[in-house]
C-alpha cells in the first residue's frame, strides 16, 4: 500500500486517481497510526516552502518520517513535496527543510533571464543522467512531463537523476538512497508520469 501525507497542501485527488487508475492500492491519510503500516510514502506539496513545512510540522508526522527515512521505506516527494526534502529553503526568506536531500531551494529567477516566465509552468523534457534509477526506469530521455513551479533545487549535483532545461539546468529528478523527488508532476504528466508512479510502486 502507498500512503498519501495529507498536510493540507497537494493535489491529493489527481495524485490518488492516478495510483487507482494503475490498480495500485493507496490511502490519503494524516494518521500516523495508518502511514507506518504502508509500504511506500508519497508527500506532495503546492504552494509556499514554509507554510507547507509548517502545516506538516503541525500534523506531528515529522518524527514518523525520520524514522521511516531511517529504515529504507521508500519516500517520494512530488513537486513542493520534493522540495521539502532540501536541507533548506530560501523562498521568502531562508528556512530549514527536512533535511533528507543535501541541497537548497533557490529562486529560478535568481538564474534565468527574463525572457522566460516564471512560474515555468507548461511541458518540458527530461534528459536523464542517472539511467540505472529505479525511478526512471521506464522513462526515457527526451519524454515530457508537466512542471508548475517558480523554485527549484540547487547544489544537488551529485544525487541529480534527471534535469530539464528552462534557461538553466533545472533539477528535475533527485533521489538519495530509499528517498526521491520529482519537480514535476507525475499525476499531470500523461502516461511517463503513470510510469514513474508505478516505477516508485515497485522500489
Amino acid at each position: 500500500m502507498i500512503g498519501i501525507i495529507d498536510y493540507g497542501v497537494g493535489n491529493l485527488f489527481s495524485l490518488k486517481s492516478s495510483l487507482d487508475y494503475l490498480g495500485l492500492e493507496s490511502i490519503v491519510t494524516n494518521e500516523e497510526v495508518v502511514l507506518k503500516k504502508a509500504d511506500r510514502i508519497i508527500l506532495p506539496g503546492v504552494g509556499a516552502f514554509k507554510d507547507a513545512y509548517d502545516k506538516l510540522d503541525k500534523t506531528g508526522l515529522i518524527p514518523m518520517l525520520d524514522e521511516m527515512v531511517k529504515e529504507g521505506k521508500p519516500l517520494l516527494g512530488i513537486c513542493l513535496g520534493m522540495q521539502l526534502l532540501f536541507d533548506k529553503s530560501y523562498e521568502y526568506g531562508e528556512y530549514i527543510g527536512l533535511g533528507y536531500i543535501s541541497g537548497d531551494i533557490i529562486a529560478m529567477r535568481d538564474i534565468i533571464n527574463d525572457e522566460l516566465k516564471v512560474p515555468h509552468i507548461g511541458w518540458n523534457e527530461l534528459q536523464i543522467t542517472d539511467k540505472s534509477n529505479p525511478l526512471i526506469k521506464y522513462t526515457n530521455d527526451g519524454d515530457f512531463v508537466y512542471f508548475v513551479h517558480s523554485y527549484m533545487g540547487h547544489n544537488c549535483e551529485e544525487i541529480l537523476v534527471a534535469h530539464t532545461e528552462y534557461g538553466a539546468m533545472v533539477p528535475a529528478v533527485v533521489s538519495v538512497g530509499n528517498v526521491y523527488g520529482c519537480q514535476f508532476h507525475p499525476e499531470k504528466s500523461g502516461e511517463v508520469g503513470l510510469k514513474i508512479l508505478k516505477a516508485f510502486s515497485e522500489i
